[in-house]
């Protein structure tokens, strides 16, 4: 009889445990139901890990899937891996033979059988293997174990499709993720910059990446007005690789014009002008052959994606309804990403817009470190997606 008792008095507890657990749950706090074995006289038989702890830990990733870099933060680490999104493997098996800054430096250096490409363009997958392989690699280097399984939290611009977005998923799902959320790219950005997106104002964020540009104008935790361009530093890199042929007739690779770019590339006159030597093969002799580069060429060669970006601010403050507009014009314009690292962008963009701008304390981590946070509260994300309204601005033009 007293056996019975104690059995009955042990399921009584198990129910109460689960009980509170999903009441738990329903408030918010992550708590995962599980079976706790308990002593006869009612005590915790404290030999398992398996306790009532939150689900978040140091499975629970966010990454930051760029066309130029993928970034990796980790709960409770911060951002432990910063890697150019190149994969080299073997053209005919398929192996991998390098993932990162090793495989960036085989770019145009290797051999027929060996392929070194990046799997994204303008911010989407463009090779799904590829870009599965990679997302494996690194989740993998992160947690140092075959058997991981974290959530995922992976940014993506504001304009991708519907089947483009579950191409991310289903590329990460493929990689060992066992749950992933998609975050806007503008909404991690104006996280990672500590920007109040909860309040009822205002506030408008520019994200220029390497392969897309994202300009959203953000309100009470979601996109109100949202532009998403597919220009951004690899056109610029492409503009000047395609001044140089035309206009010096100099044949040179991705990178080259990439650091020419960084080092004397403008969006504003410079006072004085910089020269820079650069380095390739000569069209029409073939041979090897160096030039003296300014500035100021660097700044006409690229005026062209500048000008779309620009554009595209402006549509997107012309779509925005008055009372946030007025809130943009107090607070100002905030500058994410790596392209907005030209020198003179932000003069540029505050001179064509007449309103402050400023840029993210450091741009290039802004939207891992943004999607990191959001970490917290993967089970709120999952459950409701943020939309986006495009439909506001026609409705108070109509009024």
């Amino acid at each position: 009889m007293r056996e019975g008792a104690s059995a009955f008095s042990s399921d009584l507890r198990i129910a109460e445990i689960a009980r509170v657990a999903e009441k738990g749950a329903r408030g918010g706090r992550f708590w995962q139901p599980v079976g706790i074995r308990l002593r006869r006289d009612g005590t915790r038989k404290d030999n398992t890990r398996r306790h009532l702890v939150p689900s978040l830990g140091v499975n629970d990733m966010a990454i930051d899937l760029g066309t130029a870099n993928t970034l990796v933060y980790v709960g409770g680490r911060g951002i432990v891996v910063s890697e150019p999104s190149v994969i080299a493997s073997d053209v005919e098996t398929g192996e991998v033979h390098a993932v990162g800054a090793d495989a960036e430096l085989m770019i145009g250096r290797t051999p027929a059988s060996i392929s070194a490409v990046r799997p994204l363009r303008h911010g989407v997958i463009a090779d799904f293997e590829v870009t599965e392989a990679m997302l494996r690699h690194f989740i993998r280097k992160v947690l140092d174990r075959r058997m991981a399984h974290p959530r995922l939290i992976v940014c993506a611009p504001s304009g991708v499709t519907e089947v483009e977005r579950r191409a991310v998923e289903e590329a990460s799902l493929a990689a060992g993720a066992r749950r992933v959320h998609l975050i806007e790219e503008p909404i991690a950005a104006a996280i990672g910059a500590g920007l109040p997106i909860e309040e009822p104002v205002g506030r408008m964020v520019v994200d220029v990446g390497g392969g897309t540009s994202e300009m959203a104008v953000i309100s009470l935790g979601g996109i109100v007005v949202s532009r998403s361009v597919r220009v951004g530093g690899y056109e610029m890199d492409e503009a000047i690789a395609h001044y140089l042929r035309t206009t010096h007739q100099l044949a040179v690779g991705s990178r080259t014009a990439e650091r020419i770019k960084i080092e004397i590339g403008s969006a504003v006159a410079l006072h004085p002008e910089e020269t820079v030597e650069v380095r390739g093969r000569h069209l029409l002799s073939g041979l090897p052959t160096a030039i003296l580069l300014s500035s100021g060429e660097i700044r006409d060669a690229i005026a062209g994606p500048m000008r779309e970006v620009l554009q595209a601010i402006r549509d997107t403050l012309e779509d925005t309804p008055p009372e946030l507009a007025g809130d943009i014009a107090r607070d100002g314009i905030l500058l994410a990403g790596g392209g907005t690292l030209v020198r003179g962008f932000s003069q540029l963009v505050a001179a064509e817009t007449g309103m402050p701008v400023s840029s993210a304390e450091s741009p290039l981590t802004c939207v891992a470190v943004g999607s990191g946070q959001a970490l917290d509260h993967f089970d709120q994300l999952s459950i409701a997606r943020r939309s986006r309204r495009p439909a506001y601005a026609a409705d108070w033009r109509g009024a």
